[in-house]
């Protein structure tokens, strides 16, 4: 179908609160599948990080897609993406930006495209995915403190994005708004061979277009850690400003031990360590 049949987002943000990673997606992303060198071409955007800025200058960002697509001008785009989703309103307006392009955009799901991400992905002319691929779509995902009345006024806030994914889908799929509403109720994965079956693509990619090689063992691994001891610092209600050096802390003692020669693998296991610690604090 033509991108030009899909409905614009709107995607105003609240102040004060920003929408979350699904651990069950970051556990499942896998940093290192990519696009084989052979499929990609000079007028690719890959989209393989977090959806949306983080605190230490990782994520991919409306204002760099809308960079790469002037850069690009009128002409035919390929979108590679294997993403845990992040910022939901991010990707409502990556979105936006891709539905608008003048040119063909193609959509490669290399590895998995989950919650903005699987938004992201709906605004290409033809979607592909890998057979071994995944979406997941899911309701909008927040972290928010307060008490009951200003958590009703945040639920009541939430529910129009719901249903603008909804519609986006269905725009794309043609499956009843109803029972998306309760694939997105429920947290749907959805294979390469479903996903073209149910619509949310056309075709499976061929096998050659995808590589799981590692680029860089300590590349990935430490950035989507970070990512995990974000979120569940803030269910611990942890401050903002203490998540943030606790995370630029992190980050830079990466950084240390690889320009010491500390092995990657290393680095990995002391996060991993600290991630065990919170989930026992938390339980």
């Amino acid at each position: 179908m033509s991108k030009r049949d899909l409905p614009a987002a709107k995607a105003p943000t609240r102040p004060g609160l920003r929408t979350e990673l699904s651990p069950v997606a970051l556990d499942r992303w896998n940093p290192d599948v990519h696009a084989a060198a052979t499929a990609a071409d000079e007028n690719t955007i890959s989209i393989l990080d977090p959806i949306g800025a983080d605190w230490f200058g990782d994520g991919v960002t409306a204002k760099r897609v809308a960079g790469a697509l002037r850069a690009i001008g009128k002409k035919d785009v390929t979108v590679v993406i294997n993403s845990p989703g992040g910022d939901y309103f991010e990707g409502l307006a990556i979105y936006n930006l891709l539905r608008d392009h003048p040119a063909n955009v193609t959509v490669k799901v290399v590895g998995i495209a989950a919650s903005a991400a699987s938004v992201i992905a709906m605004a290409g002319d033809d979607i592909q995915i890998a057979r071994a691929g995944f979406m997941m779509i899911h309701n909008t995902w927040v972290i928010a403190a307060g008490d009951r009345n200003a958590l009703r006024d945040i639920a009541d806030w939430l529910e129009p994005f719901d249903a603008m994914a909804v519609d986006i889908y269905g725009a794309r799929t043609g499956v009843d708004s109803k029972a998306l509403a309760k694939m997105l109720d429920r947290e749907t994965w959805i294979g390469g061979a479903d996903a073209v079956d149910q619509g949310f693509a056309d075709a499976l990619l061929p096998v050659d277009e995808v590589d799981t090689a590692a680029k860089n063992s300590t590349e990935g691994k430490p950035i989507a850690a970070a990512h995990k001891v974000d979120t569940l610092l803030a269910r611990l209600n942890v401050p903002r400003s203490e998540r943030r050096e606790l995370i630029q802390a992190l980050k830079g003692g990466t950084h240390n031990a690889a320009a010491a020669g500390m092995p990657g693998a290393a680095v990995v296991e002391e996060v991993e360590s600290l991630l065990q610690s919170l989930k026992s604090i938390r339980s």
